[in-house]
């Protein structure tokens, strides 16, 4: 069954999305799931570079405070899913654009768990470590942690390529109503928007199964509050 995930690397809704849809495979052993990941910038005009943490939340939140009540949500949530999200480690909001290359390289010049993996290492280290996953030393890093050479990593991502088709990609998104993340789209047909429980995704894929047409896209209530 073909899986896409529209997402953000800076996203902790889509990590949430992801753990809840990995419980929904494992109550479907007898899915054969071929799952890509595709770019979404939360933060299309963030700074190459990034900016300083605190900035960003005033900027985007109006400060700590609201932030904080914001974040105490996405913290529950992921503690339902056995994330420890650590959001005081994080002092610089990256530009995620680098990121979404190497899940891009990543998808084109591994296997299917090569990407899972630089996806996941992604996630861990920005989430759990407060780690810049916009800076290229860091990228590469966690392309070697994940199987990648680092040596053809670090080649690609000084490079310019594939600037313009990840942007491009995230345009597409944008053209196709994903007004925010995770965004999954079973069997080319059915849309699952938000960080939905497994309930969901089961309902779906059974959908899929049966060949339903017009399956309603389901909305996250937690997608229209979500941090990044």
């Amino acid at each position: 069954m073909k899986i896409d995930i529209i997402s953000d690397t800076v996203c902790p809704w889509c990590f949430i999305g992801k753990r809840r849809l990995e419980r929904a495979l494992s109550m479907r052993p007898d899915i054969d799931a071929r799952i890509t990941w595709h770019p979404f910038q939360l933060n299309p005009d963030m700074p190459a570079e990034g900016i300083e943490r605190d900035l960003y939340l005033s900027l985007k939140f109006g400060g700590a405070a609201r932030a904080k009540e914001l974040y105490r949500v996405v913290g529950e949530a992921g503690a339902s899913e056995d994330l420890d999200f650590n959001f005081e480690a994080i002092k610089r909001t990256p530009n995620s654009l680098n990121s979404h290359r190497l899940v891009n390289y990543s998808g084109a010049h591994g296997a299917q768990a090569a990407q899972d993996a630089v996806v996941e290492n992604l996630f861990r280290a920005y989430f759990f470590h407060g780690a810049d996953i916009g800076d290229t030393e860091r990228l590469i890093s966690i392309a070697e942690t994940s199987g990648l050479d680092p040596a053809e990593v670090r080649e690609y991502l000084e490079s310019d390529r594939d600037l313009d088709l990840i942007r491009g990609q995230d345009t597409h998104a944008r053209q196709i109503g994903v007004t925010g993340v995770p965004c999954f789209i079973v069997a080319d047909g059915y849309a699952i928007s938000g960080a939905q429980e497994p309930e969901v995704f089961l309902q779906v894929f059974a959908a899929a199964d049966q060949g339903v047409e017009d399956a309603d896209a389901v909305t996250a209530e937690a997608a229209s509050v979500e941090p990044s």
